[in-house]
């Protein structure tokens, strides 16, 4: 990855630079899972990494500019959810653990990059397009594939052909996000982490395919 990365005046980072520069943003996501987003100050982030402020400045313009490069990161990874829908078959048994699959990958995805997550749903709702284009992008990876699905169950038949499949794509992954985002909010309505997952992934099921599954 040594000339990959660049620093805040445009010069190539080295191995060691790389190094340093990641560990800030290691130390910048651990303290976003205990601290509120906008509490978080500069030589805080470098106090942690065992660096200096000068330091973090040589690799980011601000707090904002290395949460960006985090929530870059993520979506980068979040791309690989696609992967959960495409090709998969979503008749018979087989389309029962696709939805399973995809609710388990969903919820893990979340569970694993909450912090991040909290803080690009909070500048998206306040119109800031940077973060808003990240989300859209994590939100797209399955979208776009979940449509493709219920389009060709469509044209073989196996769903009702005024069925919009944007749409209903669109909904199932809104609904899988939102559910996401509120996993730990679960326990004060009395629902158990263990009956999210097989609950959520009959009603993606159903929303896909119109059927029940087969066990």
């Amino acid at each position: 990855m040594t000339g990959q990365v660049r620093t805040v005046d445009g010069r190539v980072a080295g191995r060691r630079g790389q190094a340093t520069r990641q560990k800030l943003l290691d130390c910048l996501s651990e303290m976003l899972s205990s601290s509120p987003y906008r509490d978080v100050k500069v030589i805080d982030v470098a106090r942690r990494a065992g660096t200096s402020p000068a330091t973090f400045y040589q690799y980011f313009p601000d707090v904002e500019g290395a949460v960006l490069e985090l929530a870059e990161q993520m979506a980068s990874e979040g791309a690989g959810l696609t992967e959960l829908v495409r090709g998969r078959a979503w008749t018979g048994k087989a389309g029962w653990q696709a939805a399973q699959e995809l609710v388990d990958g969903f919820l893990e995805f979340w569970r694993k990059h909450d912090a991040i997550l909290r803080v690009v749903d909070l500048g998206a709702a306040e119109g800031d397009k940077r973060f808003y284009k990240i989300r859209l992008r994590i939100l797209n990876s399955v979208n776009t594939s979940l449509a493709d699905s219920i389009t060709e169950l469509q044209s073989k038949g196996r769903v009702d052909k005024d069925v919009n499949p944007a749409a209903v794509a669109g909904s199932l992954v809104a609904m899988l996000a939102a559910v996401a985002s509120h996993q730990k909010g679960f326990s004060s309505w009395g629902v158990k982490q263990a009956d999210i997952k097989p609950n959520l992934a009959l009603l993606v099921h159903l929303g896909v395919t119109g059927r029940r599954p087969s066990r």
